[in-house]
């Protein structure tokens, strides 16, 4: 084919997504959101959650042990306010100051950075250029190219390599799009005397692969929903050579997916005693009612739950940490 036949079938490629593909992807998606009304109430919901966040006071508390292990957020710009809702809530009911890692995806602004580090003091910034330096002494490029590729371009494989690369003990990862509404006595008892990989319960099996793809990568069972919102997982049981031939493996046989990251997570806990967190009360994707009266310990705000959260839940949430209505 020649240059100017594919400069045609490009531009007509862009024609079709322009004007249909993405117009048809718009209207199915405000359909499914109850209308243009309906979403319009969603983002003025979410803008006010977002002032919300920037109006935080300082958290000062005193701090956990030495020993528990760090907390770990990959955050900027789209997601620094629900960053920062995840562990303000978390800290006031935990009733300490937790050690805080909070990790750049690239995005976040010097303003980010300040804004979040007066509300929370004892946090540090991991920021782009200390983790590409890690990624270098700890990552070979000759020997490690499907994972050096998703790092580039997956930003949620970095809550494996930016937080476990190089490093020992055990680490805690939070997904930011999840809320604290009671004292969370399962999450801190294993950050107290942690003995095994901790995870969330997902409502359904979500690793984006066939499971027999995964499981004969594997070689044991994979555990059943789990969900990375919450991840507990030591640094050194994490074999980048076998992480680095998975990645590549589930490539080359189905391609490239979102849940690549959960699915490697399932593939590390297979045939392995986990704590899971219980299910009625670390909530994932928690319906309307529960979102307007909250029930459970924490809630993650997946798929079709936003709404609850930008509407209602964040509200209660930041009332039962601050102990004031909003």
């Amino acid at each position: 084919m020649t240059w100017h036949a594919h400069a045609r079938c490009f531009g007509l490629g862009r024609a079709a997504y322009l004007f249909w593909h993405a117009p048809v992807g718009a209207l199915k998606t405000s359909i499914a959101a109850g209308g243009p009304i309906e979403q319009w109430r969603d983002r003025a919901a979410r803008a006010k959650m977002r002032a919300a966040a920037a109006c935080l006071a300082p958290q000062r508390l005193p701090p956990a042990a030495p020993a528990w292990p760090e907390i770990h957020f990959l955050t900027g710009e789209k997601f620094w306010d629900q960053t920062a809702l995840c562990l303000y809530t978390l800290q006031a009911h935990a009733s300490c100051s937790l050690r805080t890692i909070l990790h750049d995806d690239g995005s976040a602004s010097d303003d980010i950075v300040a804004r979040l580090g007066r509300v929370f003091p004892y946090a540090r910034w991991r920021r782009p250029a200390e983790a590409a330096a890690l990624l270098d002494r700890h990552l070979d490029a000759a020997r490690h190219p499907a994972l050096r590729e998703r790092w580039r371009v997956y930003p949620n494989i970095r809550k494996l390599t930016d937080v476990h690369l190089g490093a020992r003990g055990w680490k805690l990862v939070l997904d930011s799009d999840m809320l604290f509404f009671r004292r969370p006595y399962f999450l801190l008892d294993w950050l107290r005397a942690p003995d095994r990989p901790l995870h969330a319960t997902d409502v359904k099996d979500s690793y984006g692969y066939p499971p027999a793809l995964l499981e004969s990568l594997a070689g044991a069972p994979l555990p059943a929903r789990l969900n990375v919102g919450i991840c507990g997982l030591r640094s050194e049981d994490l074999d980048w050579d076998r992480l680095e031939i998975w990645c590549r493996r589930l490539q080359e046989a189905a391609g490239t997916s979102y849940y690549l990251e959960q699915a490697l997570v399932a593939m590390l806990c297979a045939g392995r005693p986990c704590a899971v967190a219980p299910a009625d009360d670390y909530r994932v994707m928690p319906t309307e009612t529960e979102c307007r009266d909250p029930q459970a310990v924490l809630h993650h705000y997946v798929a079709g739950s936003k709404r609850g959260y930008y509407r209602h839940a964040w509200k209660l949430a930041l009332a039962r940490s601050v102990g004031q209505a909003l």
